[in-house]
């Protein structure tokens, strides 16, 4: 569900009209801190910036959380604290001293932005908007990732407009619910990843029409695997890809498949290309050559992945396959070219599709809708084809006919690379094969595939921009497991 900002403060205003708001304070500095601290396990540098209201009191709550971690932490203030502020920067002082910079010189920097919240409106000004700017300059000149609490100081959480010097965030932690600008087309430039930081403050109006992706309404979603469970049981998922020059997407897709928990995986290509991509695909993936699309609608399938890799003109047989297999197929790449080519086939697709656009791509699927913004476009394109639509993007989007609009919130910009919609198709068709239907395995993939590219970056400890495919779905496994594990973001 997302909300405005006026429903949320209306919702805490009745919440604490009989309570005080200091344990649900604690709660969400603690929440935001151990965010803070699975992105960058640290010990870090940390300058605090602390408004007057409760977001002042909340970034006070992390500050003396990071302090007790051994982090270096600077605090910056824009005004008077409120008396409930007071009594947080007593508790944060109560904790001693922290590192100092010089000890944790060599240590990244991190900047939380606590300045103003839900009731603030118009531009910042004044020492807000000093503090704002120096926050976006330091993220700038010395690389520093930027936490924000609940919203980007200076950003419209209603409306997704970011006035001047608005904060520009790595991370904001969402509190209790997700304001409706941040799925606003641009609104990932200030907001950035999402990490939902739940409290039990009821909030009774919303738009529960679309909805963000978080592991809170992902893990239900994830079928147990019962113990005796062999692997012609854990899905039987057939890859359709690849051609000359391009036999590295079969053997990601091929991957992303096996990473994903696929129990059986076999990978069809042209002959002229069998040789290299056996020496290449995981050694558990069967590799077979293919003249047509008939020959591989004949093996056992849970599910048919098609189009990494295809080349401008695939083998024969295609229209047909894409059109009458009985089973789910996740068409992605030349296979989503060849639609658009075809407009008649493309009317033609039964429900059980899944169809992973980029955006280049849609724009050749359905260039009448290019006007819209993205959650529009994928809504139409939805209910007018009847399938389910994953539109990638850096907030991708996924809708389905007669189910809520849902919006990852995982992944960065190392993302943009070649091969990692490769592995987001076998990632998805392993997902289904599994039990998933289209539409939750879409919204599965891609949480999973952003998560993976996270955890590749911080446990390798490499810069994002030297992300590739291969480590991404390495890390699958990885980004499963968070999402099994209560508490991930």
């Amino acid at each position: 569900m997302l909300v405005t900002c006026a429903a949320m403060s209306e919702a805490e205003a009745r919440f604490f009209a009989d309570r005080s708001p200091e344990p649900w304070m604690d709660e969400a500095g603690r929440l935001c801190a151990a965010a803070i601290l699975d992105f960058l396990p640290g010990p870090a540098r940390a300058e605090v910036f602390c408004g007057k209201g409760n977001n002042g009191g909340d970034a006070l709550v992390v500050a003396r959380w990071l302090k007790r971690q051994g982090w270096g932490v600077t605090l910056h203030f824009a005004g008077s604290l409120s008396e409930l502020g007071r009594k947080k920067l007593a508790e944060y002082e109560a904790e001693g001293e922290s590192a100092t910079a010089g000890e944790l010189r060599a240590r990244p920097l991190v900047l939380v932005d606590g300045l103003l919240g839900i009731g603030a409106k118009g531009d910042l000004r004044g020492p807000m908007r000093e503090l704002a700017a120096r926050m976006n300059a330091l993220r700038r000149s010395e690389g520093a990732t930027t936490f924000v609490i609940d919203l980007p100081s200076g950003f419209d959480a209603d409306t997704g407009v970011a006035g001047p010097d608005a904060v520009e965030a790595d991370v904001t932690l969402s509190i209790t619910a997700t304001k409706v600008g941040f799925a606003m087309d641009g609104a990932e430039n200030h907001v950035g990843r999402l990490v939902e930081i739940p409290l039990d403050i009821p909030v009774e109006a919303g738009d529960r029409t679309r909805r963000f992706l978080f592991p809170s309404n992902l893990r239900p979603r994830l079928p147990r695997r019962a113990f005796d469970t062999h692997k012609g049981a854990a899905g039987r998922v057939v890859v359709a890809a690849g051609s000359r020059g391009m036999a590295g997407a079969a053997v990601l897709a091929a991957l992303g498949a096996s990473r994903g928990g696929a129990g059986l995986v076999t990978l069809c290509v042209p002959e002229e290309i069998h040789s290299v991509v056996a020496a290449k695909a995981p050694p558990e993936t069967m590799v077979r050559t293919y003249r047509d699309f008939g020959e591989v609608a004949e093996i056992p399938a849970d599910v048919v992945a098609v189009g990494p890799g295809l080349g401008g003109e695939p083998l024969p047989g295609l229209p047909g396959f894409l059109t009458k297999h009985p089973k789910p197929l996740v068409i992605d790449a030349d296979a989503l070219n060849f639609l658009a080519r075809s407009p008649g086939l493309l009317a033609t697709l039964p429900a059980n599709r899944l169809l992973t656009p980029h955006p280049g791509e849609m724009a050749r699927l359905a260039p009448e809708m290019g006007r819209l913004d993205r959650c529009a476009l994928a809504w139409r394109f939805a209910d007018e084809h009847g399938s389910t639509l994953l539109l990638k993007g850096a907030r991708t989007v996924v809708a389905s006919p007669g189910r809520p609009l849902e919006l990852n919130t995982t992944g960065h910009p190392g993302m943009a690379s070649g091969g990692m919609g490769d592995v987001l198709t076998g990632l998805c068709a392993a997902l289904v094969g599994q039990g998933l239907d289209p539409h939750d395995a879409a919204c599965a993939g891609s949480w999973l595939l952003g998560r993976a590219a996270e955890l590749a970056v911080r446990d390798r400890r490499i810069a994002p921009e030297s992300l590739n495919a291969p480590l991404v779905a390495e890390h699958l496994g990885a980004a499963l497991l968070a999402l099994r594990t209560p508490g991930s973001p």
